[in-house]
């Protein structure tokens, strides 16, 4: 059976109050549409084709090279939504996936399940339903005595026996693809909203002697829909523990997996683990055998093996294996630590490649520099790389020594085995073995103390 996927995101999600569209509101690191649309790719169909309207040149870049699009200028509701797709799906034999791109939590296996039902049971329609526990605001599924679906019946058209079913849409279905479009020209609009509705579709091919049936997932969760930040927060904390579970189960401890924010798509090595209040993003990816301690926010990041980040923030930088950062350091975008090197707290690292077992001890700043191996950076030490129009680069080769509270004023070259006296200030190049100083020599002003006028105060005496 040939697949075909419809998305709905065309609307522009006014209870969102927010200026961008709402499929494009993100769920730990995606947008909702792209979790939609990846669930859905998964299945490997023929075709997605995603509805767009508000906001559809930027859905349209989100997805590029995962879907073709179709534009819904009027959003009058789910059927006329669908029917913009008619120009790619029309007469093709096959079965067609509808579902809206506020849906983020649906996942291939029930996407799978639902179409595996429908073939099954050779049905011209298949609604995928779940059971609410407060139905409140969601089409109900009507069935006769035997259990057949007779219709669907939106809130706002329920009357009070209908509004108690509990069996509720989850805006999913199922269609033979060929029957659905020939139902698509019989739909109206005669209801409160005066919208055209794909939920009419059932109807009408029910009374044509169509087979329709209903697929009831055991997840309700799975069927939020997202209008308003509410509901976002609430499929981010089910999405998060979903990918939390997953990377328990893979191997990685949480300490407290509900204050750990992990993105979809990060990796995670085994026996590695993840202290509480911990935010890992983007394509970030971590071996095994790490610890990232709470505070910790890594964003795009490729960590190695033994690697331990403790309260640090990283922004896609390199951490080779069995490195350690922090406490309170910051690694920014092109920083490269290289094999047992040793960031202390306070350092930040910008642009920069600190070499093999390098240690930069605490309250330093390196950025657009080359550090080699085996090369201690003391204290306070600033790599001064910006003369206010353009930024330049510092090259420090191994087994060097850079003194506490020295500023490296770039261009310059330190060679390997050379010294920088501590609290100096160096413009020129340091040759192999040398040793520079750059700073005024101590001078002690004798008897300097009766000077002060306040000399002879018993405060200072």
């Amino acid at each position: 059976m040939e697949k075909y996927v419809v998305v709905l995101a065309a609307g522009k999600g006014t209870r969102m109050k927010s200026k961008l569209y709402k499929v494009l509101h993100k769920v730990c690191g995606k947008t909702m549409v792209e979790h939609v649309v990846g669930a859905a790719s998964a299945l490997k169909p023929e075709k997605i084709v995603t509805i767009v309207g508000h906001g559809a040149e930027d859905v349209e870049k989100v997805l590029k090279g995962k879907s073709e699009f179709a534009f819904q200028e009027q959003q009058l509701g789910t059927g006329h939504a669908v029917m913009q797709a008619q120009a790619q799906l029309e007469g093709l034999d096959g079965a067609t996936l509808v579902v809206t791109g506020d849906t983020p939590l649906f996942t291939s296996e029930t996407f799978a399940k639902l179409f595996a039902y429908h073939e099954e049971e050779g049905n011209a329609a298949t609604v995928l339903t779940a059971e609410a526990p407060n139905p409140f605001g969601y089409g109900r599924i009507i069935r006769d005595d035997q259990g057949n679906v007779l219709r669907i019946v939106e809130q706002k058209d329920g009357n009070p026996e209908e509004l108690k079913v509990k069996e509720i849409n989850t805006g999913v279905f199922c269609f033979d693809n060929k029957k659905l479009w020939e139902a698509l020209k019989q739909i109206g609009n005669d209801n409160a909203q005066g919208e055209y509705y794909i939920t009419d579709v059932i109807e009408i091919l029910r009374k044509q002697g169509d087979k329709v049936g209903a697929y009831k997932m055991p997840d309700f969760s799975e069927s939020l829909g997202v209008n308003d930040r509410v509901a976002l927060a609430e499929a981010t904390r089910i999405m998060q523990a979903r990918i939390n579970k997953k990377h328990m189960e893979d191997g990685v401890t949480f300490i407290d997996p509900a204050t750990a924010y992990i993105d979809a798509g990060v990796k995670i090595g085994n026996d590695t683990v993840i202290e509480g209040c911990v935010t890992i993003k983007g394509n970030t990816e971590i071996g095994s055998d790490c610890l990232i301690t709470s505070g910790s926010r890594i964003i795009d990041s490729k960590i190695g093996n033994g690697v331990t980040v403790t309260s640090s923030t990283l922004e896609e930088a390199q951490m080779d294996d069995n490195t350690d950062v922090g406490p309170n350091s910051h690694l920014r975008p092109k920083a490269v630590i290289r094999k047992g090197a040793h960031l202390g707290n306070f350092v930040e690292v910008k642009k920069a490649e600190i070499g093999e077992n390098t240690k930069v001890g605490h309250l330093t700043y390196v950025g657009d520099a080359t550090l080699g191996k085996d090369i201690n950076v003391g204290c306070g030490t600033i790599f001064s790389n910006f003369d206010g129009v353009k930024k330049f680069h510092t090259n420090v080769g191994d087994k060097s020594f850079i003194g506490a509270g020295s500023t490296l004023i770039a261009p310059i070259n330190v060679a390997d085995h050379a010294f920088v006296a501590a609290d100096s200030t160096i413009t020129k190049d340091v040759g192999r073995y040398e040793m520079a100083i750059a700073r005024g020599r101590q001078v002690n002003k004798e008897d300097y103390w009766h000077k002060l006028p306040l000399s002879e105060s018993d405060d200072w005496k």
